[in-house]
């Protein structure tokens, strides 16, 4: 069975159980009140796409210890999804993004359910919010009663602690970056933080410590989950601005009305002419960059060399990361499987 294939059928175990945890969830919620039915859409809405790679590297890391695969670990792994769920509706609410995968965020998608309200946009970004926070709160939920015994959940609980304060320091220092002077080391640590550590490395940490794996199985699993996370977002970061939003979900003006922090940016800005500096501040935090003026942004990221110097960078830390997995004491069967996810989360086309 070829890498996708077999992702394709761990995915889709993994849809299954999000989509019933979500249902009974969703309709307790909807049963307190009628009118909270829009709220609970977007439980749905937030939870139903995704390529579910989270719960894949939980899963080869509790596979790699030697475990045997279980139905219960499905769940557990299933969890880190809702957190990238709810990370997902706080960052679009951040970004004041308005779709994703060609649909409204959940901002916008609930301000349309309040046009007879007073003050609808606030409203709408509120309960926004607190959409995400209780994405966040359920993904707890699901975890602790995903099925493993509570010897196991025990040894992995603590890192859901880790997990959550070092995704909100990422986002935090995003924040606290945009707009600051282009710095293409700050612009990677905000990677390791906000997307690198809680979509490879925390999922295999995870996976690894619920299965009891030794210490020296863990840090390979870091040697090869940071790096390998790092250039899954700086991917990211550029099919973010070149990618086709039909296939990434994303609109490429995001990026640019958000003023983000992100490597690609960072090297235009250091490399570009004073006039091409000045035209990229221009449109930097626009509200609404025309098509004309996103690929002018385009044109000035490849003329720089900054394209070619972020594929750089991807291609290093895959490199960094198989060469850690290679050397890896993990189950020839989870090597294979992580080798392929490598290769898939860091492809040019999503």
């Amino acid at each position: 069975m070829s890498e996708r294939a077999e992702h394709a059928g761990l995915k889709k175990r993994v849809d299954q159980v999000i989509d019933e945890f979500v249902t009974a969830e969703a309709q307790a919620l909807a049963d307190i009140d009628a009118c909270l039915a829009m709220v609970a859409e977007q439980l749905h809405a937030a939870t139903e796409h995704g390529k579910r790679f989270r719960a894949a590297f939980c899963y080869w890391g509790w596979r790699g210890s030697g475990q045997p695969d279980s139905e219960a670990l499905v769940r557990a792994a299933s969890a880190i999804e809702l957190v990238h769920a709810a990370a997902v509706v706080h960052d679009d609410l951040i970004d004041r993004s308005r779709t994703r995968h060609g649909r409204p965020t959940a901002h916008i998608a609930l301000r349309e359910a309040l046009t007879d309200r007073t003050r609808p946009k606030a409203g709408a970004r509120a309960l926004a919010m607190l959409t995400g926070n209780l994405l966040m709160s359920l993904a707890g939920q699901l975890f602790t009663t995903c099925g493993l015994p509570g010897a196991y959940l025990s040894r992995a609980r603590p890192l859901w602690g880790v997990l959550a304060r070092e995704l909100v320091a990422g986002e935090c220092l995003e924040i606290l970056r945009t707009g600051a002077e282009p710095d293409a080391g700050a612009s990677v640590k905000v990677i390791r933080y906000k997307t690198a550590k809680y979509t490879v490395e925390h999922p295999l940490h995870i996976g690894g410590l619920l299965a009891g794996a030794p210490p020296r199985l863990l840090e390979a699993y870091s040697g090869y989950g940071l790096p390998l996370g790092e250039a899954f977002q700086l991917r990211d970061d550029l099919l973010g601005l070149f990618g086709d939003p039909a296939r990434t979900g994303k609109n490429p003006a995001d990026d640019l009305t958000g003023n983000r922090p992100t490597a690609l940016m960072a090297h235009t800005l250091q490399s570009a002419t004073p006039g091409e500096r000045r035209e990229l501040h221009y449109l930097l935090g626009q509200g609404n960059p025309s098509e004309q003026q996103v690929e002018r942004v385009r044109e000035i990221a490849r003329r720089t060399g900054a394209v070619t110097r972020v594929e750089d960078m991807i291609i290093t830390r895959l490199r960094e990361a198989r060469e850690i997995l290679a050397d890896a004491d993990l189950t020839a069967e989870a090597h294979h499987a992580l080798s392929g996810l490598a290769a898939f989360a860091t492809a040019r086309h999503h």
